[in-house]
């Protein structure tokens, strides 16, 4: 299994700074078996910390395989949504774009 930090880490190295532009969100992931982390994508820039943020745009729960498979494209973000292994709270239109923001290699 993955280290929670490891994938969000491999997540940030494919920011995509154009799908991000206007963007001005938080997302807060809920990891069922993992610290809970939160990325903030902010003036062209996405920055990761541990922790919960007490006004967060998305939450998204999930374990970290399911995290996993859907960063590195096993597995579809919508697909995963609808099959209950992401539980999503907030925007949930943003959390569609993370795909977008972080694209699968």
């Amino acid at each position: 299994m993955s280290n929670a930090k490891d994938i969000f880490d491999t997540m940030l190295t494919r920011f995509d700074q154009s799908a991000a532009s206007e963007m001005d969100a938080i997302f807060q992931f809920e990891l069922d078996d993992a610290d809970p982390y939160f990325v903030t994508i902010a003036d062209g820039a996405a920055t990761l910390e541990q922790g919960e943020h007490d006004d967060a745009t998305v939450t998204l729960g999930m374990d970290t395989d399911t995290l996993s498979e859907v960063m590195s494209g096993e597995l579809d973000g919508m697909q995963a949504f609808m099959q209950g292994k992401i539980r999503a709270d907030g925007d949930i239109m943003l959390a569609t774009k993370l795909t977008e923001i972080f694209p699968t290699p």
